[in-house]
């Protein structure tokens, strides 16, 4: 009886270390955040003066900076410039990274082998490397940069890899190849067979890359900033650089226009959050 006491107290003060781990790591990771959303209540000067004080501790609490913020970064053209970029760079990888990965499960050749080798190897590579030639060419060569169909081939492209390694790990593990042999059975063709039996069984990666994509092309600044130069065109990021001025910047403006950013994408994470990291796992192992 002593042991078992003792072997319960062990986990006990276990658990609460563990605990306690994860409360300090918990709020390391989220000050940052919940400083912008306080400061983005601030006006500036009290922003300059005390940028880490409370609310309760000053003066002058507002929300004029989220309306400015709306109306300096033309708030509304850019969310539909973000949202068109992102649904579409985010539709055509997940067609077609899990076709490509389905291919590439079901047909072990030579030829799928080196994609598949191809494209594991590619993930490697950083974008910073590639960058000035890639605005070299399709700037310089082709000319078809400042276009939103140009950003989204580049986002497509980019996302492919990450994407089909995904997608190859929870197909070969979960979805049994006997379901397609009973479709061609009955007649189904390719696409039948994968559109109407595979596609609806791949829900949960599915939810996993729509967010992980969506999350990365909804704030990437640093593609479009290559890609786009009109104003007309600019995405949220883009947008919110209109508050850094020569020589000042407004941080109370900027903060607003930082959450105003991350309302939306905030809202698709907490929709699809069951599916994450089921998906994550599912296609991570083989």
């Amino acid at each position: 009886m002593a042991q078992t006491q003792v072997g319960g107290n062990k986990k006990k003060v276990t658990n609460v270390l563990s605990m306690a781990g994860l409360i300090v790591i918990f709020a390391a990771y989220m000050f940052p955040f919940v400083m912008v959303v306080i400061n983005s209540l601030k006006q500036k000067r009290d922003i300059i003066k005390s940028p880490f004080s409370w609310l309760f501790t000053i003066k002058g609490l507002s929300f004029d900076n989220f309306v400015k913020a709306f109306t300096q970064m033309d708030f509304l053209n850019a969310f539909v410039n973000s949202l068109i970029v992102t649904v579409s760079a985010t539709v055509l990888v997940t067609i077609l990274a899990s076709m490509l990965a389905y291919y590439i499960v079901r047909h072990k050749n030579k030829l799928s082998k080196l994609i598949f080798a191809l494209m594991v190897a590619s993930m490697i590579i950083p974008f910073q490397a590639i960058m000035i030639p890639l605005v070299s060419i399709y700037g310089g060569t082709l000319s078809v940069l400042n276009h939103r169909v140009t950003l989204i081939f580049m986002h497509t492209g980019f996302s492919m890899a990450m994407s089909v390694f995904m997608f190859h790990g929870f197909i070969n593990g979960n979805i049994p190849i006997a379901l397609e042999e009973a479709a061609y059975i009955d007649g189904c063709t390719h696409m039948q067979t994968y559109f109407g039996i595979v596609f609806p069984l791949l829900k949960p990666i599915i939810s996993t890359m729509v967010i992980l994509n969506a999350l990365a092309f909804w704030n990437d600044f640093l593609l479009p900033s290559l890609v786009l130069t009109d104003k007309k065109l600019l995405t949220l990021p883009l947008s919110t650089y209109s508050f850094y001025g020569t020589y000042s910047a407004d941080y109370g403006t900027i903060m607003a226009g930082l959450l105003l950013c991350v309302i939306p994408i905030l809202i698709l994470y907490v929709v699809l959050q069951k599916q994450i990291i089921n998906g994550v796992v599912a296609g991570a192992v083989k």
